[in-house]
């Protein structure tokens, strides 16, 4: 018997494109019905983009289900969830749209499997604006969902940036029988931060991967940390780069930032804006900002009570909040303390 729709208004909070693919990931997890409207009502480019139907169509096919309304700039869509999990999922992004917000959503869905799932993502940007970085998921959202018990793991074959894409991902996903909470409050950390400078091979001569490296060291040194440097330069078809940072908290979660090369951005202030975002968190919060949203629909299966702090609670996250509820009711209890937020999930 089909469960009743949820009725999910997607110009609600944030009001852009996380609320579609929060929903339909969980529409798959929960066996309900969605029906999303006012899609992306307040962007200046409304109702759906490329991005969110390679979304839709991926939480489709891999839960065999099915969609209504679905094509660019529908403002209104219904996704039907499948009976079953496929554990082989291919994935075509022809524009420079984000993978890491396909692997996202696909990492929330796949929480309703009990096998290995493999992925293969073919296209898209690896960095991109306004979407996690790849190596962000890589490297801070898969370590802590590790500490849950689920376990995934990304090999980027090749990086893409905008405005051509081009990336060739594969990761594979073990999801657990059952999530096991976090307690995430203790902020202090051994001050060690792992810094992944990547650019394009069209950069190498200017030496950007180092100069960006550079420039978030000598600022992260500024205040007492150490750092492990990693750079790159990738075989990409589009001229790019982006770096992200991650340092682990003595609670074993890890804080992380990002920022992305731009055409007239200088290497040294692409370093520099990350490790600024990584000091606004470290020894501060055990999630940071982004994390704090991202994690939220794991804890929200999570065989017992989560706890963490962030600096800020983002209008993303207090909308993924609000979408949650829709499906599980009321869950999370949240409080401004010690100039941090304090967020509690009860499933």
């Amino acid at each position: 018997m089909m469960k009743e729709t949820i009725s999910i208004d997607g110009s609600y909070g944030e009001g852009g494109g996380q609320i579609l693919r929060t929903a339909c990931a969980l529409s798959v997890i929960t066996a309900k019905p969605v029906r999303i409207f006012n899609i992306r009502a307040n962007r200046p480019n409304p109702g759906l983009r490329t991005q969110h139907i390679k979304v839709i169509e991926s939480l489709a096919h891999i839960s065999c289900g099915r969609y209504e309304g679905v094509k660019l700039g529908s403002k209104e869509v219904w996704f039907f969830p499948g009976e079953g999990i496929r554990d082989k999922v291919k994935v075509k992004i022809e524009t420079a749209g984000s993978a890491g917000l396909v692997l996202e959503s696909l990492l929330i869905a796949a929480m309703r499997c009990r096998k290995r799932i493999s992925l293969e993502i073919d296209g898209g940007a690896t960095f991109g604006a306004f979407a996690p970085p790849l190596p962000y998921i890589q490297y801070v959202i898969l370590p802590i969902l590790r500490k849950m018990g689920y376990h995934a793991e990304i090999n980027i074959i090749r990086h893409g940036f905008y405005p051509a894409g081009g990336a060739k991902v594969k990761a594979t996903i073990i999801p657990p029988k059952a999530l096991a909470p976090v307690s995430f409050e203790n902020p202090f950390s051994a001050k060690l931060v792992n810094i992944l400078s990547v650019a394009s091979k069209h950069l190498k001569k200017a030496k950007v991967a180092e100069r960006q490296a550079r420039s978030a060291e000598k600022l992260l040194n500024e205040y007492g940390c150490g750092v492990e440097i990693k750079t790159m330069y990738a075989d990409s078809i589009s001229v790019g780069s982006g770096i992200v940072l991650s340092s682990k908290t003595f609670s074993g979660s890890v804080v992380g930032s990002d920022s992305l090369g731009e055409k007239g951005k200088l290497a040294e202030e692409v370093g520099y804006e990350a490790a600024q975002g990584l000091l606004a968190c470290l020894d501060k919060a055990t999630l940071d900002i982004h994390a704090a949203d991202q994690i939220l629909p794991f804890i929200s299966f999570a065989k017992g009570t989560s706890i963490f702090t962030t600096p800020e609670l983002s209008m993303h996250a207090k909308t993924n909040i609000w979408v949650i509820e829709r499906f599980l009711g009321k869950l999370f209890a949240i409080k401004h303390k010690n100039n941090v937020f304090v967020v509690e999930c009860k499933p």
